[in-house]
């Protein structure tokens, strides 16, 4: 498989060979497909978070619970995603978005990467003519038990839960969109946008590493991911692959679905 974060020159190298997914999405209720439209890189398809990378009308499960297998399959196959395509995903947020459509694809054995630097690591002209790709066949396969954490798992303390979202909503200072602020019990804080630098490109596996050891995660640690609502928390487990430090477990309800259960104790602060 290859790796999780692929630089412009190896696409530019595969470029025949991948399709380019764009994948963004604000918290803010900004619209991704109108930032696509108003351009995106060559030939690129846009993945709708909310249609295509979630299901809705689960009360309790968060804001972007897993879809169904074949809800996901289908919309891979109306965007022409195949089974034997490599995907290489992009935002214009260090991946924090992208990421959710990766780590989906790379899960159930597809080969998918995120494009470091996303679409401002591009050299060229962006385009905002639509591609037209014919529906394609992709294969609804089952999310893999061993890589997803329930909400009993993220207050585990055999597992080291890790928060990928921003310091002020993990210390409940500000809660933009959940029940309430703060974090879970016990776990620990890495924001996911610090694991890019200021250029928007991931850091050096070894510094990677070095900031996953500092809160505890070593080789064979059981990690459990969680963000607001199972997106951003993808990057956080793409950042351990890309480290060398395991594959990890995404819990997909995460803040959303926690925060939500009034029974749930809430932490504040560090």
């Amino acid at each position: 498989m290859i790796p999780p974060v692929v630089d412009p020159a190896w696409v530019q190298q595969h470029r025949d060979a991948v399709v380019l997914a764009d994948v963004r999405w604000y918290l803010d209720g900004r619209s991704g497909r109108a930032a696509y439209n108003a351009g995106h890189l060559p030939g690129a398809v846009f993945v709708d978070v909310d249609a295509d990378l979630a299901a809705h009308g689960e009360p309790g499960s968060g804001r972007h619970p897993l879809p169904e297998p074949g809800h996901f399959a289908a919309r891979m196959s109306a965007l022409g995603i195949a089974d034997g395509d490599t995907v290489v995903a992009y935002d214009d947020g260090g991946g924090v978005i992208a990421a959710r459509l990766v780590w989906m694809l790379r899960v159930t054995g597809h080969e998918a990467a995120l494009l470091d630097g996303g679409i401002a690591a591009y050299e060229g002209p962006l385009e905002k003519d639509v591609p037209r790709r014919e529906r394609a066949t992709f294969t609804p396969r089952p999310w893999p038990a061993d890589r997803l954490a329930g909400i009993d798992d993220a207050t585990d303390p055999g597992n080291l839960v890790v928060d990928a979202r921003d310091a002020p909503r993990f210390r409940g200072e500000v809660e933009p969109v959940d029940p309430r602020a703060g974090h879970i019990p016990g776990a620990v804080n890495l924001a996911c946008r610090t694991n890019v630098g200021d250029d928007g490109r991931f850091l050096a596996p070894e510094e990677l590493r070095r900031r996953f050891e500092a809160v505890g995660v070593t080789e064979g640690t059981a990690v459990v991911s969680y963000c607001g609502s199972g997106v951003t928390a993808c990057h956080t487990l793409l950042a351990l692959e890309h480290a060398g430090l395991g594959p990890g477990r995404l819990y997909p309800g995460s803040w959303s679905q926690y925060s939500a259960d009034p029974d749930r104790p809430v932490a504040t602060g560090e």
